[in-house]
């Protein structure tokens, strides 16, 4: 029986190499996009040795016109079939605010986290056939998305956009794909937040825990399954989307 076969963009490290490393333990296929280069990072490497995966990498920028249609017949000419599975989970973060947004920034927050995960989405409804089973879509947003603070302007109104292109793709897209999204948390921390700090962050939260990149795998994993779901957006954040905070984690919990 043929794997099914998941495209996992920004797949080749931190969560979605750890995406990635959960959907090869399940049997996928996988195509990995990179940015810069497609080469996977140690952890995910070795992983893919081990379950005898069949994977290819897939350099991409999605700064450049057409990389949705780009990186789509790529993966198909390679492998021969359209993904079962997309995961959008590339993107770009940016520190702006609204004193210091401007429009260069903002365009290739919209092209990275927005647009071209929707037209991966079209690509892969376009070139579905009637007779096969829906392929599933999942988005990788972000807590913010529910209650965003003043900070990561341009990143944030763009995982917004995002998130309302759910719903809207689950409807426009049902006869061929289900289209859900997974909201993490402050997640992979290292070198960014001191213990202490951390701690105070963590104790923030309502569930008094932070989402590691395997609670966000598992996620990613469900909806992959769920038949009967589209249309939702699944928050995976010890509960930080139940609260308001005035600032990104980073300025917080200090002291």
């Amino acid at each position: 029986m043929t794997r099914p076969l998941a495209l996992v963009t920004g797949g080749v490290k931190r969560v979605g190499a750890a995406i990635a490393m959960r959907l090869a333990e399940c049997g996928y296929a996988l195509a990995l996009h990179g940015n810069s280069d497609a080469v996977p990072q140690q952890e995910l490497s070795e992983k893919l040795e081990d379950t005898d995966c069949e994977w290819a990498g897939f350099q991409q920028d999605f700064l450049d016109e057409g990389a949705a249609e780009s990186l789509m017949d790529a993966v198909v000419k390679h492998f021969g079939r359209t993904p079962d599975l997309i995961v959008n989970s590339a993107s770009i973060f940016g520190q702006d605010n609204v004193s210091s947004l401007v429009e260069r920034d903002l365009q290739s927050h919209f092209r990275v986290n927005s647009m071209v995960p929707v037209l991966l989405t079209t690509a892969l409804h376009e070139r579905r056939s009637g007779d096969s089973e829906r392929a599933c879509v999942i988005h990788i947003l972000d807590q913010r998305i529910r209650n965003p603070n003043r900070d990561q302007l341009s990143y944030t109104l763009s995982k917004q956009a995002l998130a309302g292109s759910v719903r809207s793709l689950a409807v426009a897209c049902a006869d061929m794909l289900r289209v859900n999204g997974v909201a993490p948390g402050l997640t992979l921390t290292a070198g960014e937040y001191g213990e202490e700090q951390l701690a105070n962050i963590t104790a923030m939260m309502p569930l008094g825990r932070l989402p590691d990149p395997d609670d966000i795998a598992d996620a990613v994993l469900y909806l992959a399954r769920a038949k009967a779901v589209t249309g939702q957006i699944v928050h995976v954040d010890g509960g930080a989307s139940l609260k308001s905070f005035e600032r990104d984690f980073v300025h917080l919990g200090k002291g």
